[in-house]
Order: C-alpha cells, then sequence, then structure tokens
C-alpha cells in the first residue's frame, strides 16, 4: 500500500484537487488497492471550532467540470502523526515544503517532495486562490498527479508495494 498525503496552504483549494484527482487516476488505472490518498493544509485558517471548511466552491465547480466529486471533503490541518502515516507528502509550492520541513522537523526519510517535480518542473502549483485561475491549477495538478501516478506504478507493477 502506498499513502500519499497531498499538501497545500489551506486545504481547500489544491490539495483536495490533488486528492480527487489522484483517486480518480488509481480508480481509471484499476489500482485503488494500493493506495491510500488524502490532503491537509499546513494552516489552521480553514479550521474553526475544530471543524474545517468544505472545499472552495470554485475547486468544488472545476472538479465537477472534469466529473469528479469531492464530498463532504472539509479542511484538517498536518500533525507530527502523518509524517509516519504517509509514504509521500506531496506540497503544491515552495512556501508549503518550507512549512511541512518547519512543523515536521525535518524530513530524515525523503517523503517531502513538490507535485511538479514529479513532471520533471522546477515550479509551483500557482495557488487560484490569488489567480482565480482553477483551470490553470487544474492543468497543473494533472499532469503532475498523471506523473506521479507513473513513477508510482512501475513499483506496483514490481511488486515493491
Amino acid at each position: 500500500m502506498i499513502r500519499i498525503l497531498f499538501v497545500c496552504h489551506g486545504n481547500i483549494c489544491r490539495s483536495p484537487m490533488a486528492e480527487f484527482i489522484f483517486k480518480d487516476m488509481v480508480r481509471r488505472a484499476g489500482l485503488t488497492e494500493y493506495f491510500t490518498v488524502a490532503s491537509c493544509a499546513t494552516s489552521r485558517e480553514e479550521i474553526w471550532g475544530g471543524v474545517g471548511n468544505p472545499v472552495y466552491p470554485p475547486a468544488r465547480a472545476e472538479l465537477a467540470r472534469h466529473g469528479l466529486d469531492c464530498g463532504d471533503k472539509r479542511a484538517v490541518q498536518l500533525t507530527a502523526a502523518d509524517y509516519q502515516a504517509y509514504d509521500l507528502l506531496i506540497g503544491m509550492d515552495s512556501a508549503n515544503i518550507r512549512n511541512m520541513h518547519r512543523m515536521l522537523c525535518g524530513d530524515p526519510e525523503g517523503k517531502i517532495h513538490r507535485l511538479l517535480e514529479y513532471a520533471g518542473e522546477n515550479a509551483d502549483v500557482a495557488d487560484p486562490w490569488y489567480s482565480e485561475r482553477f483551470d490553470v491549477a487544474y492543468q497543473d495538478i494533472e499532469r503532475g498527479c498523471a506523473a506521479l501516478l507513473q513513477s508510482l506504478t512501475n513499483h506496483v507493477k514490481r511488486g515493491t508495494v
């Protein structure tokens, strides 16, 4: 089982988009038994009284345009326990990576990566909260998730999962 945690600042836009895009790719590839996928935030800005806000409506709408439903997903914050619970912690941008290193006291096992690294790009998934370009974020996330799945599928095929 490969356990993946997608991470962004608030867990209402990019990381839940990545979670549901990746889950759909895994489902279509017939590999659901090999993966556990979730998402979280580095901040508590979208969590009030212990309850997280739902996926931001424009992000939800962009997922729906591609036939994806994010259900009742609500924002949750990254915890120290997540480092051991997941095999990969995938940040959307450089700030997420810095915050994960700070919150998790480093990355001794090399689990923390930026999503677009898998697509061979030294780039961030731009935050659509500011750009309002949820379509562009979707395309970047889809490209990164496809490359991530391809790299992990090799492990599944070799039986090293």
